[in-house]
């Protein structure tokens, strides 16, 4: 029998955070664990992470620091936790959530239960049509900058239990681990990858930005996904006076806004004729601008819509490069579907949903791909590229459940 804790924390509740950590995946953190390894003594790990959180021994070790390429040529530094770290982080994570959960504003769609931004960009579009101006709000270096003071502060206001707090210190405090090793403390920020880090982040923007605009500024709607936000107002000096305020709230909570990136918006469309220089924005993988579209009789006009975005297409476009399909002549077309077909499924039902035609030069590409390997694969389809093509069609014409974008009729 164990003997007493100080802290009262469910064997349950690990083993649960455990399956919601494997459901999720995930790198390796700085001890080179993966899922697989760390279920090989599967029964011990997770004693060990519920000993020591409920005796309060548990220090979180360092986070591995990754940098992956941005569309701007820069680079967005991820914090990777060890396996063990993220159940102990799933653990507070399940405890605090629910109990912040019910005072996000509704417009608040990042990272939680029954949010998603499919919804945020639906309630975007349909705002555009009624609100001639948009700010386009980008908050500089939000995880890397976060106040660690501010951010308890608003931890506190909902929870007294001194293990969630005495955690969450500790997860924040925890040094990060440069790619040649180094250890680097930290006196501010959240890393962008840890499992508790969205939470958090919108447990601070929460108070930051949500509840200041509603009580600021109650008739100005907006939609934030994590620390991406759009305003919509009806005239450009209300955008602009927003923005100088936003710029003063955020520097207020130890933030502030990208002078460059953050912008106002027309948004123009068949009835709004005025000339401005910023007539798109860019929001959760999309680009809102002005753009052709039919009604129900058939009649073309202009309205202001979302599509995916440039940036997006050439994630894809890299994408399909790198599974170097042309190489793959020893696998069969049924193969090359089954290894693709999750990932153009996702690239459909999110980059679809609005403008779907957005995605044909996506597709394109894949379809050169294709009759590239065609031409590598089999000797009678040699420099007769036109002959691959019209056998291509004819597979996805029997069979246009084989690869997903044919069913879409843009092969």
């Amino acid at each position: 029998m164990d003997q007493a804790k100080p802290f009262d924390i469910s064997k349950r509740v690990v083993l649960e955070a455990y399956k919601r950590v494997k459901a999720n995946r995930g790198a390796c953190g700085v001890d080179g664990e993966s899922i697989q390894d760390f279920e090989r003594n599967l029964k011990d790990n997770l004693y060990k992470i519920w000993n020591r959180m409920s005796s309060g021994s548990y220090f979180p070790p360092p986070v591995r620091r990754v940098e992956i390429p941005k569309a701007n040529g820069g680079k967005r530094p991820l914090g990777i936790p060890t396996v063990s770290d993220r159940i102990a982080q799933m653990v507070v994570k399940m405890h605090l959530e629910p109990q912040v959960e019910p005072y996000f504003h509704r417009d608040s769609y990042g990272y939680r239960p029954k949010k998603s931004a499919i919804e945020a960009l639906g309630v975007a579009r349909e705002r555009c049509w009624r609100w001639d101006w948009v700010l386009d709000l980008d908050i500089r270096g939000f995880f890397d900058n976060l106040d660690h003071e501010l951010l308890m502060r608003a931890v506190k206001k909902h929870t007294e239990c001194k293990w969630l707090l005495l955690y969450i210190e500790r997860w924040l405090k925890a040094p990060v681990q440069s790619e040649d090793g180094t250890l680097v403390n930290r006196d501010k920020g959240t890393p962008q990858g840890g499992v508790i880090s969205p939470l958090l982040a919108n447990l601070f923007l929460h108070y930051a930005l949500d509840e200041w605009m509603r009580k600021d500024y109650p008739d100005i709607p907006f939609e934030r996904y994590a620390d991406d936000a759009v305003f919509h107002c009806r005239t450009e000096e209300d955008a602009k006076t927003l923005k100088a305020a936003i710029e003063k709230r955020l520097a207020a909570c130890r933030l502030e806004i990208h002078p460059e990136k953050t912008k106002v918006v027309y948004c123009k469309d068949g009835k709004r004729r005025e000339d401005y220089p910023e007539g798109k924005f860019d929001f959760l993988g999309y680009t809102f601008r002005p753009r052709k579209a039919k009604n129900y009789r058939g009649q073309y006009f202009c309205n202001f819509s979302p599509a995916v975005s440039k940036t997006a297409k050439k994630k894809m476009s890299r994408m399909i490069k790198n599974w170097r399909i042309p190489r793959c002549s020893g696998n069969t077309l049924e193969d090359l579907s089954k290894k693709i077909n999750p990932t153009l499924r996702g690239w459909v039902n999110y980059y679809g949903r609005y403008y779907r035609s957005g995605l044909h030069p996506v597709f394109r590409q894949l379809e050169c791909a294709l009759m590239r390997w065609g031409m590598k694969k089999y000797r009678r389809f040699r420099d007769q590229q036109k002959a691959v093509a019209y056998w291509l069609k004819g597979i996805a014409k029997q069979s246009p459940g084989l690869f997903v974008h044919w069913s879409m009729r843009i092969a």
